[in-house]
């Protein structure tokens, strides 16, 4: 390597226009003759790191005071989500699989330099969002299990970059392995407390169905606008677009490419189904602990205290239920800080082809996000109420950012000279386009009722 060529490869940023994620791009093994469930073992991991975006402690609160408030009713939109959810995740995963390229790279090259220079900004705007709330809530169980400062937990959090370093070291296999366990420790625990809790089993079930009164019901309907509105995050598209390329298949053989899809489709929708059961579980807490009680469940110190409270939670009510609710909390912050990074490289590296060291890429995108956090900490001295406060409104940039990845996600992924036979099907194709503009409403309705909330 000559001297120029070693100075760029020591310097903190260059410019790249080669692989998605070029360090963990075809480095997994896969068997080639093995059976159905140690291929699928062998493909398990990407769709870990995407469903950790549907479990969000931005949408914990949401999910309980849905049962609060309306017991099971709204079981229903939970469920609608979670399919809209796998569809949307199946065409990100094939359309990095079959092109060999994410949404982000897929996007540039069919945009002028401004308008990537544009899309990127968007995107790296709702990475930072999606950090907040991760800063936000991982500060909040930390002084829920520690009693630590907000201010000083905020601060703490700014340190997880030594994790992922770690972590990256380790591989990314092993990246995959740490965040499936966190989220079944968030599984077992929402499933433990909601068998303490033991909900109505017949009207949970019926629950499921569609009931016409959710449209008629205003507070219903703008609750489940909130559910539906918040659950697709737009950095998981150009996520799973690219981690889905970390498999060693065979990029010019139809039939490596096909069984690569097929894999990676079952192991998003196995672990969406595991993100679906935590917020039907939140739900089914917040029904069976907290309706008709009439308490404040606004904010995560307020489910923290019900959890305890026998006047609220009644005989299942006890300090250990809360702990695991804090520590299911900080569990959900960890994981976001990895995605959160990973998703900032691609978009990165897509986008403007930049590509910055990983450690650099998580500090400065961690101390963006911390800023405006600190500032909310120190102005209204550690008061949670008001932090928590700006975590809804840094959802309002995951709504901005969404139609710029979900629309461009539906046409390449049914552009036949991009995909071949691998494109959307007619029926798929505009059932996704249906989705698209339902949520692109639901979410600018959302951003009107956050910034104007009495209208």
């Amino acid at each position: 390597m000559s001297e120029k060529n070693e100075q760029k490869h020591e310097s903190l940023i260059h410019y790249a226009n080669g692989p998605s994620l070029e360090e963990i791009n075809n480095t997994v093994d896969v068997p080639a003759n093995a059976n159905f469930f140690k291929t699928l073992l062998a493909y398990s991991g990407p769709g870990a790191l995407v469903a950790v975006g549907y479990m969000d402690p931005g949408n914990w609160v949401t999910s309980i005071a849905g049962g609060a408030q309306f017991k099971y009713k709204l079981l229903t939109v939970i469920l609608i989500s979670s399919l809209i959810a796998m569809l949307l995740q199946y065409m990100s995963a094939k359309l990095g699989i079959v092109t060999g390229k994410d949404l982000a790279q897929l996007t540039r090259e069919n945009t002028s330099k401004t308008g990537g220079f544009f899309l990127w900004i968007i995107t790296e705007l709702a990475i930072m969002a999606t950090d907040i709330a991760e800063i936000i809530g991982s500060a909040i169980a930390l002084k829920l299990l520690f009693h630590i400062p907000v201010l000083l937990g905020i601060i703490i959090t700014a340190f997880d970059v030594l994790l992922l370093l770690l972590l990256m070291k380790l591989g990314f296999r092993k990246i995959e392995a740490i965040v499936a366990c966190l989220i079944f420790v968030i599984l077992a625990v929402f499933t433990y407390e909601v068998v303490l809790a033991q909900p109505q089993l017949g009207p949970m079930v019926q629950g499921f169905i569609p009931d016409p009164v959710i449209l008629q019901n205003q507070s219903m309907l703008y609750l489940s606008l909130g559910i539906v509105g918040a659950t697709v995050m737009p950095h998981n598209l150009y996520l799973h677009s690219s981690i889905s390329q970390a498999r060693k298949y065979d990029r010019h053989d139809k039939a490596s490419v096909k069984r690569a899809v097929r894999f990676s489709t079952w192991d998003s929708n196995i672990q969406l189904t595991l993100a679906f059961i935590v917020n039907t579980l939140l739900l089914l807490l917040g029904a069976a602990l907290f309706y008709g009680t009439n308490s404040d469940l606004g904010r995560f110190v307020d489910l923290y205290n019900a959890l305890q409270d026998p006047k609220i939670a009644g005989a299942v009510a006890s300090p250990i239920l809360s702990t695991l609710f804090a520590i299911a909390l900080l569990a959900s912050g960890q994981n976001s800080t990895i995605t959160g990074t990973l998703s900032g490289q691609i978009v990165m590296e897509g986008f403007v082809h930049m590509k910055m060291k990983l450690w650099a890429r998580r500090v400065i995108t961690r101390l963006l996000s911390i800023i405006p956090v600190i500032i909310f900490a120190v102005v209204f001295n550690g008061n949670e109420a008001k932090i928590e406060e700006l975590l809804t409104f840094s959802q309002v940039f995951l709504s901005i950012a969404l139609p710029f990845s979900i629309f461009p996600l539906i046409k390449y992924s049914s552009d036949k000279g991009l995909m071949s036979d691998f494109k959307n099907n007619t029926a798929v194709k505009y059932l996704g386009y249906l989705i698209a503009i339902i949520l692109t409403i639901l979410n600018i309705w959302l951003i009107y009722t956050t910034i104007f909330p009495g209208a």
